[in-house]
């Protein structure tokens, strides 16, 4: 079977990492060891493996083919109908793709469930930008939101996570999908915040259902992904939300402190909740040091500098 056709999608905008060049493993049809009640593809019997997916040539070809239409991309996205560290060739794709990605970034977007095998592992190691997601943290809401394969050690995921953000010399994103009534209990964020505390990636996005699920699950409000990000403090916390509303309001310098100091906000936060006039201050307080903006893997935040 010949995937040439399907395998590359893009380049689109992305407003987290930039012009994205989509890479999909397994265009043919679904497969993934998560059958995750939020997915955007229609659900599927969970599989361990893929026995179906095009090869490390074609892959490599089309990228070259795309390379010369559009020069200009900011990240290879590896991805997939499912979940693409199952593609059983991913360790010489990804250094096939290193071998002619020249200053362009690599980007896997994973569930994370395979990051304690130790092929796995390593193959991540070298890729630039790594984006996992950890929905939930409890074996109870795992089984129920993420509804993975019995391959999956769920009691192993945690602790790879950590060792890899230890290991890695590249950006460790994590991702967590809030669905009301599932993963939004209080006891559930407390130990998401820990666990997330512990594995210490570079920035956490937040989010919520934004298309069609496979399954009758429904959103959680941008008030509540508000909190969330209030309440995961020292941690850069990016809000990923559709349309989400504009709260223009004043703040004067302590209060902008104030608000940095318990978490860091990005450039739309400041958008969507700063005035002209606070934003006047905040351009003082940068002036002056007091405080910063960093990039963490394309998306601008400003700091507190203690």
């Amino acid at each position: 079977m010949s995937y040439s056709n399907s395998i590359i999608f893009g380049p689109i905008p992305s407003r987290r990492f930039g012009i994205s060049l989509g890479i999909d493993l397994s265009p043919s049809k679904k497969q993934c060891n998560f059958d995750c009640l939020y997915c955007e593809l229609e659900g599927a019997k969970t599989v361990d493996k893929m026995d179906t997916y095009p090869s490390v040539e074609e892959i490599i070809k089309a990228i070259k083919e795309n390379f010369l239409k559009h020069p200009k991309i900011d990240v290879i996205t590896i991805t997939c109908n499912g979940e693409p560290t199952l593609y059983p060739k991913l360790d010489e794709l990804v250094d096939e793709i290193n071998k002619i990605k020249g200053n362009t970034k690599t980007l896997i977007l994973s569930n994370g469930s395979t990051i304690y095998k130790q092929e796995v592992f390593n193959t991540l190691l070298k890729i630039d930008i790594v984006k996992l997601s950890l929905d939930c943290v409890s074996e109870k809401c795992f089984k129920k939101l993420d509804r993975q394969n019995s391959s999956v050690e769920i009691n192993k995921i945690i602790p790879a996570m950590c060792e890899f953000s230890k290991r890695t010399k590249n950006d460790l994103v994590l991702e967590v999908l809030f669905v009301k009534d599932l993963n939004d209990k209080e006891e559930e964020l407390e130990l998401l915040y820990k666990s997330i505390v512990s594995i210490n990636p570079k920035r956490v996005d937040i989010g919520t259902i934004d298309r069609p699920p496979a399954y009758e699950v429904k959103p959680v409000s941008y008030e509540f992904l508000e909190y969330v990000a209030n309440k995961f403090q020292n941690l850069n916390v990016n809000i990923v939300y559709k349309n989400r509303p504009k709260l223009i309001q004043t703040y004067n310098k302590e209060e902008i402190i104030s608000m940095l100091k318990r978490r860091p906000l990005t450039i739309e936060d400041i958008e969507n909740m700063f005035d002209d006039d606070s934003k006047i201050v905040l351009d003082i307080l940068f002036k002056n040091k007091i405080v910063q903006l960093v990039n963490s893997s394309g998306v601008s935040f400003y700091k507190y500098l203690s």
